[in-house]
């Protein structure tokens, strides 16, 4: 009877045991490209899709081609515009942006949101008396930005019930871009990168 008794603990704690690792949380590396998609609302999945898109079709368009094939033009790209209804980091979006651009060897960047530490580096340099003043950095002596880049992110959304068996949402995101020149006013590329993203939510369990 004991034998048996203790068989049973034995066999229930081994279950237990197996159904502990089998729920067990696990941690694993991932492409942004591929992250699964768990909500309709802004990802890293469409930050990487929109980054990739906008970059290639701006480094492919022949009058940029042809610009940067002679010379490195100044760029200043400026923050995404987010008019959707969703809190997004487009700080985010807009630092991939650049970084694309500028590993592509084809455009130098200004940096508006260090301007203000330029400033005080440049200050530091000509008043504190620790700097050679032939090396010091000197106001009005910065490149100009030749191209500003802009862009905004705008969603559309759509819900849709089936008959009480389940409920249907779509969001739909649009990206658009726009490189001006500053010196002539003149638009010299747009584009714009839409991503539709749906959800479908079952009830009454059918």
């Amino acid at each position: 009877m004991q034998k048996g008794i203790k068989f049973l603990l034995v066999l229930g704690l081994g279950t237990v045991l197996a159904v502990a690792a089998g729920c067990s949380t696990t941690y694993e590396y991932g492409d942004a490209g591929d992250a699964p998609v768990y909500s309709t609302g802004f990802g890293p999945g469409e930050l990487q899709q929109i980054a990739d898109s906008m970059t290639g079709s701006l480094l492919t368009f022949p009058p940029i081609v042809q610009v940067t094939n002679e010379r490195r033009p100044v760029l200043v790209v400026e923050r995404v515009k987010n008019k959707t209804t969703q809190h997004i980091d487009t700080e985010s979006v807009t630092d991939s942006i650049r970084t694309r651009l500028l590993r592509s060897g084809k455009f130098r960047f200004l940096d508006k949101s260090t301007d203000g530490q330029t400033i005080d580096e440049i200050r530091r340099q000509q008043e504190q008396g620790l700097t050679r003043q032939d090396q010091a950095a000197q106001f009005g002596t910065q490149e100009a930005a030749e191209f500003i880049l802009t862009a905004s992110l705008s969603e559309i959304e759509q819900r849709k019930e089936e008959f009480w068996t389940q409920e249907k949402k779509m969001v739909y995101y649009k990206f658009t871009m726009n490189l001006k020149n500053l010196r002539s006013g003149i638009l010299e590329w747009a584009d714009e990168k839409e991503i539709v993203k749906l959800k479908s939510d079952p009830r009454f369990g059918y």
